[in-house]
Formats: C-alpha cells, sequence, structure tokens
C-alpha cells in the first residue's frame, strides 16, 4: 500500500476524506474539506477527484460534495450491520409499538456506540442519536451495555482517553464508570438518567450471540422520571431473547443478509445454483484451454 514520508497510507487519506462528512455535515464544499481534514490543498483536491470518480462521493451542481451511494451499496451487502439489522427489526418495532418514544439497535465500533437502527416518534424527548451515528461509550445506556461486557483492556482504553461531560449526571470518571459498568453487567441492562439531556433517560439490553458474546444493544430513550424502569426491561429482554433466536437460526447463505418471504429465498437459491453452475463452466474451460494440443 502507497504510503507517504509520514507512514500514512493512501488508503488512510482518502479515509479521512470520507470521515470528514457526518450527520450534521452531510455536504461539504472542497475548502471545508480541507480544514476538516487538514490535507494539503493539492492532495486534497487529487484524492477528492478521485473519490468522486469512483462513486464514493458526489458532487452537486453548487460544487459541493456528499457521499455517494456507492458506499450505501457496500453498507448494503455487510452481513455485520444488515442481517443484524434486517432480523431485529420485528422485535425493533415491536418495542416501539409499546413504548413510543425512541427505540435504537447499536453496535460497538471501537471507544463509541454506532447506532444501526432507530424508531421515532415525532412528540418523543430528547434523542442524541442517528442511524449511522456514533457516541463515546460512556455516555449512552446502549454504550453502557455493551462496555459491561467488554474485555478489561477495552475499558481501561475507554477511561484513559476519557469522554465529554455533557451534563452533571455524566459519569465523571473511571471509578463512577467502573461501578456502574458492574451493576450493568450484574443486573444485564442499563439505565442511564441524564448522561446527555437532562430531561432524557435511556434504558438498554445487550442482544447475546451464539456464543454468550454481546453483539449489539437494544434500547430506548424515554422521558426521565421517577417511573421504574423494570417494565421496559423485561420488554427489551424479550425483545433482545427474540433477536438471539434470530440470529441463531439463519442458514448459511444470503439468509443472513436479508428477512424476506420464504418464495423470494427460494428464488435466490436458483439463482446462486446458476452462478456457481456459470464459474463451474467458466473453469472448465480455463482448465481445459491451459491443456496442450496433442
Amino acid at each position: 500500500m502507497a504510503r507517504r514520508s509520514g507512514g500514512e497510507s493512501v488508503l488512510h487519506k482518502h479515509l479521512r476524506i470520507l470521515d470528514a462528512f457526518e450527520p450534521q455535515r452531510p455536504e461539504l464544499t472542497l475548502t471545508e474539506i480541507i480544514e476538516v481534514t487538514g490535507l494539503a490543498p493539492s492532495s486534497a483536491h487529487r484524492l477528492v477527484s478521485e473519490l468522486q470518480q469512483e462513486g464514493l462521493l458526489e458532487r452537486s451542481p453548487e460544487r459541493r460534495y456528499r457521499l455517494g451511494t456507492r458506499l450505501w451499496e457496500y453498507a448494503s451487502r455487510t452481513p455485520g450491520a444488515l442481517g443484524l439489522r434486517e432480523l431485529a427489526r420485528p422485535w425493533l418495532d415491536a418495542v416501539h409499538v409499546r413504548v413510543r418514544q425512541h427505540t435504537q439497535l447499536a453496535v460497538l465500533r471501537g471507544l463509541e456506540v454506532l447506532f444501526i437502527d432507530r424508531q421515532s416518534t415525532r412528540d418523543a424527548v430528547v434523542n442524541a442519536t442517528l442511524i449511522g451515528g456514533r457516541i463515546p461509550l460512556p455516555l449512552s445506556s446502549s454504550g453502557i451495555v455493551l462496555l459491561a461486557h467488554a474485555e478489561p483492556e477495552l475499558v481501561e482504553r475507554v477511561i484513559a482517553t476519557g469522554w465529554p461531560h455533557m451534563t452533571d449526571d455524566t459519569p465523571k470518571d473511571g471509578s463512577e464508570l467502573q461501578r456502574i459498568l458492574r451493576l450493568a453487567h450484574a443486573h444485564g441492562y442499563a439505565v442511564c438518567d441524564g448522561y446527555i439531556h437532562e430531561q432524557s433517560r435511556g434504558i438498554a439490553v445487550p442482544v447475546m450471540g451464539a456464543y454468550g458474546e454481546p453483539v449489539a444493544a437494544l434500547g430506548v430513550v424515554v422521558a426521565r422520571n421517577d417511573t421504574s424502569p423494570l417494565g421496559i426491561v423485561e420488554l427489551l429482554k424479550g425483545a433482545a431473547h427474540g433477536i438471539s433466536q434470530a440470529l441463531a437460526s439463519t442458514e448459511i447463505g444470503i439468509q443472513p443478509l436479508l428477512t424476506t418471504s420464504r418464495a423470494s429465498l427460494e428464488y435466490f437459491a436458483t439463482l446462486d445454483e446458476r452462478d456457481e453452475e456459470h464459474q463451474s463452466m467458466h473453469r472448465e474451460r480455463r482448465v481445459g484451454g491451459a491443456r496442450p494440443h496433442p
């Protein structure tokens, strides 16, 4: 992989440009890209042009750039996010019908929690999460339950790195965070009152994989009040168990990628068989073509 003298790969510089686009700033001019990334103007211009040529960036008539639909194509083929999101959607919907606030599905990504799906109502309480958005692990109930089951090394990295203190209720230091994590691990859920917004309460439970490891977090954001959270906790635990069972029952092939009708799955299976026959014919031709003439 090509690298500059400072050791940064060309790929990493491309990713720096893509990372510059966030939900709060979905479109950027070239000047803004340079300011956000810190890249030299000449390098930024060249890299942006390459990304645009490959469909990873798109430019509007106003000469503003945004992420290209080719990225969406790649994301739509990702079993780790799409399969989980598809399988969890019926359970997410079931929780949302009962709660009628914010219901969300999240996964662990580095020192942050990444939200891959969410349902909301217009009159719901304040919520800082967006689909495709990230939040530091200690600020979210979803992040707390995921971190509560993580390796000690990750907890140490989170504490060493630190996190923003949004309100007086945000965990203040490593000792308080570790106490919160112990409770979340012991109880199997987390309740976070006012960590980001004083009037909001986050409640989340882990979604366990086949080997007893958390693969995601299912949570809600509701109004903060004196009501016991245990009713919502039981609702979330039941839905998380349903998601875990759905994950355990998926088959090898296209099934992990989407949830659809049986007839549709049978149709996709015939396409897989045809593709395998087509590839087999090509292999036979290549082998036959490689043989010496008699």
